[in-house]
């Protein structure tokens, strides 16, 4: 079965997405947005509870790594391409759920979702005042991945300090992270021609000055 990108741009009419690099901001700015404009908060991962009732290997082999790679190490361990493939990998599986689950939530009620659909999908499913991107330097990415205290981060170090050789696998790791978090990939961000917000002051408090930007933007207001 084949629906064409207009009828899901259609049902996707209440949806407003956030894009980007890591540590630019976006699941705070979601929150803020869904709680201030009391629409539906969709953050980071919000749709992985229940794919996994549905995919098989098979079908969805980075999707369902975790049920088959050999151990923790193994994750860890993975070279930068073969890493940064599975993300590209993974992103481009979940399209398909992300969308299922956003037309199913947004039919009576606007929703802000941290997605990671790509910019040449959101092109087609939303229009351009339903989108924006925010982005910040690599270098963020990568020297602060571990700085926020999230379970899921907090024990990938714990796996990371299990290693053989745990700076190594530190500096692997990294490089994995870097990879993702590309120049090139940040140019696909920056060169979407979606309304785009920069985060290059990680000093100074401006989530009121770019919820007000993402509010016009969005036409909340």
């Amino acid at each position: 079965m084949n629906i064409d990108y207009k009828t899901i741009k259609h049902y996707l009419k209440n949806v407003y997405f956030i894009n980007g690099t890591a540590y630019a901001g976006k699941s705070t700015m979601v929150a803020m947005l869904a709680k201030k404009h009391h629409m539906i908060h969709c953050g980071e991962n919000y749709h992985l509870s229940f794919v996994h009732e549905v995919i098989t290997p098979e079908q969805y082999p980075n999707m369902s790594y975790f049920q088959t790679m050999k151990s923790w190490q193994e994750f860890i361990n993975r070279t930068p391409d073969e890493y940064a493939n599975w993300i590209e990998g993974t992103t481009r599986e979940l399209i398909e759920f992300e969308i299922m689950e956003l037309v199913s939530l947004s039919r009576d009620q606007k929703v802000i979702v941290d997605t990671n659909i790509p910019v040449d999908v959101l092109k087609k499913i939303a229009d351009d005042h339903q989108v924006a991107i925010m982005l910040s330097p690599q270098s963020m990415s990568v020297d602060r991945f571990f700085d926020r205290e999230d379970p899921d981060k907090q024990f990938l170090l714990s796996k990371i300090d299990e290693a053989e050789d745990p700076v190594k696998t530190m500096s692997n790791f990294r490089a994995c992270i870097a990879k993702v978090n590309s120049q090139e990939n940040y140019d696909t961000f920056a060169q979407s021609g979606f309304f785009t917000i920069v985060r290059d002051n990680h000093q100074e408090d401006t989530k009121e000055q770019t919820l007000r930007l993402l509010e016009e933007h969005f036409k909340l207001i």
